[in-house]
């Protein structure tokens, strides 16, 4: 039985990559969507790792790529990466034909720097598909939208029913298409084998490097532990190296590079404003994963083991809130960063679009946790200047409560279950 598709927000974004350039390449993690939204606006489809034909498709692609190429437009190339030589073939077609629209591919790896001879640049578009932010997968009813508070409209109280039960569920199961709807049980076990897969097949087969499994574990959990932190490279060496004192920086280092490169980790980068005062801002990114169930299954947890460890829990839901801003952000032609300087102030998000207008998020689980967070975004403002960028056009705090309001100091108390882009 085939599944409903359930709109994405990219849709949009594809479509308009679509109107401005001759190809455009999907990019994220297997399991995300990709190939379903390709599909939905694809008129043909090349599905490369077609178990019957993925042979016989690697040979056309070193005999006569261009034969690939032929279907009505735009034509789906799926995992084009198994034959990289694609990318060329495509990236001429796009040239000679003078069109747009007329490729979509996708891709669940990076492949080398080399496999190329071109770029791309001016003929092929990339994005980035991330899975299902809750808005997405119908848990976040949308009743504030990220561009409104972007462009001043005026704010309406809003009202989640995504309860801490329910919130504990979503995070362990993940924003992964094919366990939206599913029982719990099968949910997390889609999660445990994408997890197993990647550990022992995915992360080696992108580099074709042999990496070994137990590191490769090891190497996540230290991650899940570490989520939502700027753990140091050392901190993660320590957190590997208690059975293993063989260890080096440059193998920790090429299993994380492996990591990016089938995008299971995404880390959150620093923000660097113009401050009033000569204040030192630390550079270093935040651990994260580009879904928080990963984290939760390396950890081998589960949502009723989080309702009993409110600390592990509080992180990996600063990593859902991250995930779904970034998916928001994305879509409003923007990106999402943290904020922290020598004095130890903090700030969880940033989201700033290419215009410069930019908005400050403390993510906090609970309502007792509220009025601090406001304090410390409204310091963090003051210290902003606004002789050299704009004003924040909101500061709020992004909960795991259920209404949604303004408070009378002007800060917006926003539960995640309301949210949308």
């Amino acid at each position: 039985m085939n599944r409903k598709y359930l709109t994405r927000i990219v849709d949009k974004t594809l479509d308009f990559a679509l109107e401005c350039s001759g190809a455009v390449l999907i990019e994220g993690p297997k399991w995300c969507g990709k190939t379903s939204t390709a599909t939905e606006k694809a008129k043909s489809i090349l599905l490369m790792q077609e178990p019957d034909r993925s042979e016989s498709y690697k040979k056309a692609a070193d005999t006569k790529p261009s034969i690939l190429l032929r279907g009505k437009k735009p034509r789906l190339i799926d995992e084009w990466q198994s034959a990289p030589v694609l990318w060329d073939a495509i990236r001429f077609e796009v040239d000679k034909q003078g069109k747009s629209g007329l490729f979509i591919l996708t891709g669940s790896s990076v492949p080398s720097d080399n496999a190329t001879e071109h770029t791309g640049t001016g003929r092929i578009s990339r994005m980035l598909m991330r899975p299902m932010s809750l808005f997405e997968s119908l848990e976040s009813n949308g009743e504030i939208s990220l561009k409104s508070l972007f462009d001043g409209e005026e704010f309406n109280e809003g009202f989640s029913e995504l309860s801490i039960e329910k919130l504990a569920f979503v995070l362990s199961r993940g924003g992964w298409p094919a366990s939206i709807g599913a029982r719990e049980k099968v949910a997390l076990k889609k999660v445990s084998d994408y997890v197993k897969s990647v550990i022992s097949i995915d992360i080696s087969k992108v580099d074709g490097v042999e990496k070994d499994p137990e590191r490769v574990k090891k190497l996540m959990r230290s991650l899940a532990r570490n989520i939502s932190t700027m753990a140091s490279m050392q901190t993660i060496i320590d957190d590997m190296a208690t059975d293993d004192i063989t260890l080096s920086d440059k193998t920790v280092s090429s299993y994380l590079n492996a990591l990016r490169r089938i995008f299971v980790i995404e880390d959150l980068p620093a923000w660097s404003p113009a401050m009033r005062s000569k204040t030192t801002i630390r550079t270093s990114s935040k651990r994260n994963f580009i879904d928080p169930s990963i984290a939760v299954s390396v950890l081998s947890t589960n949502p009723n083991k989080l309702l009993d460890d409110f600390c592990t829990f509080g992180f990996l839901f600063e990593s859902l809130c991250i995930r779904d801003l970034r998916v928001y952000a994305e879509a409003n032609d923007g990106k999402v960063f943290h904020y922290r300087d020598r004095n130890e102030l903090e700030i969880d998000a940033i989201v700033e679009l290419d215009d410069g207008r930019w908005g400050a998020v403390e993510i906090k689980m609970g309502a007792k946790e509220i009025e601090k967070a406001a304090e410390n975004l409204k310091n963090f403002k003051n210290k902003i200047d606004v002789q050299k960028m704009k004003e924040p056009s909101f500061l709020m705090v992004l909960t795991a409560t259920e209404i949604a309001y303004k408070r009378n100091d002007g800060v917006l108390v926003v539960p995640i279950g309301c949210l949308k882009d």
